[in-house]
């Protein structure tokens, strides 16, 4: 399943467009969901795939970083494993996009088109995957968050010089932080691999950093999931990825959110569903049906005389919240008819009489099922 291709795993095109990828995307997730198999292991397994498969080509970088370098692309902390808990891990995606949109020439600071460069230096942007129970996502939450990344160096303040002394100027650019090559008919810039892009150097290095002016440290951080998040949602935390350079521009941190699967509710977007079953009594004579609801307040279902299994009932407004809007989705109760298994003695008799009083008329697909069988052999 690993090595599936993405878009095989959506079953589109490779020129599909983003709204033909979403509709893929949710028939797969919706027919392969492990709540609906029982908790399947090899169906969980696809679902997670399809999951991070959508993940990469609903964003158009990381669609074309895909479509050009395939997973490899996502290696080495684009995507995969790393220092985070749950799957999550850290990675440079500014390194890969930029060697597809980044060699453009300086157009774009000329006042013409072309993608905006990376600031010289600037830390590496780094990817957390954070698990969340329904109810946290439905009512939004802050979180605090271990992540382990380069940071600036206390000792020298992050400018990666011993004492007093200071960074000089970079003779390879001129402080500059790019160099210029020439490549066939192109002038292609780059950043300058002596000084990281940064424009200056160490002469006399930190000890305690070796002077870069960073650390691996491990630090604790406070995020706001805002209400309504689902599996999949990218929440960007702005310059709290790995520390840049001497000094350069810290990356963002980008959480992933995942979420655990809920002991009644199947989601849907905003739609909470849950299969709920009720005796065959209550399902002939009607009764009532009480379903916890996400946000702690029970939801009544009435439920009308001669109810069938697989019949929905709805309760608008008693479903999820929706991200960075007004109102909530629905709640629909799916009945499942459960037909007794434990019978006493007294409760087999009653059954046995009501059996002798029938006419057929009580259940009347049944009744039309074994007419339509009756005409088919006397025909």
């Amino acid at each position: 399943m690993a090595d599936t291709d993405y878009y095989e795993l959506l079953g589109v095109d490779r020129g599909a467009d983003a709204d033909t990828i979403k509709r893929a995307y949710r028939k797969a997730a919706m027919d392969c969901h492990p709540d609906r198999h029982n908790g399947c292991s090899d169906q969980e397994a696809r679902f997670k795939s399809i999951n991070e498969a959508y993940d990469v080509l609903k964003d158009p970088q990381k669609r074309a970083a895909y479509d050009r370098f395939g997973k490899a692309a996502f290696e080495n902390g684009g995507g995969g494993g790393g220092p985070f808990g749950g799957g999550g891990g850290s990675g440079d995606f500014s390194d890969i996009f930029s060697s597809i949109f980044g060699d453009f020439m300086d157009g774009a600071a000329r006042g013409g088109g072309g993608a905006r460069r990376p600031a010289p230096g600037r830390g590496s942007d780094l990817r957390y995957d954070l698990e969340l129970s329904l109810e946290e996502a439905f009512s939004g939450i802050e979180k605090t968050i271990t992540v382990e990344a380069l940071a600036d160096c206390e000792p020298c303040e992050g400018n990666g010089s011993e004492g007093t002394s200071k960074p000089v100027v970079c003779e390879t650019c001129g402080g500059a932080g790019k160099v210029r090559a020439q490549q066939g008919f192109f002038l292609v810039e780059r950043g300058c691999p002596n000084c990281m892009g940064s424009g200056q150097v160490v002469a006399d290095p930190c000890g305690h950093c070796n002077g870069e002016g960073r650390v691996l440290k491990k630090r604790k951080l406070e995020v706001k999931i805002p209400a309504g998040v689902d599996e999949g949602t990218r929440i960007r935390v702005a310059q709290e990825g790995e520390a840049g350079v001497r000094g350069a521009p810290a990356g963002d941190l980008y959480l992933f959110v995942h979420m655990k699967r809920h002991p009644i509710f199947q989601r849907e977007g905003s739609t909470l569903i849950a299969e709920v079953p009720v005796s065959f009594t209550t399902a002939a004579l009607g009764g009532e049906v009480e379903v916890p609801g996400v946000d702690g307040e029970k939801v009544n279902f009435k439920i009308a005389p001669g109810i069938q299994s697989g019949e929905a009932l709805h309760q608008r407004g008693a479903g999820m919240n929706v991200v960075n809007q007004r109102g909530r989705g629905d709640m629909i109760v799916r009945v499942h008819v459960e037909t007794p298994s434990k019978l006493s003695k007294k409760q087999k008799e009653l059954l046995k009489a009501f059996r002798e009083t029938e006419t057929g008329d009580e259940c009347p697909a049944t009744k039309s099922f074994f007419g339509r069988i009756k005409d088919l052999f006397e025909g």
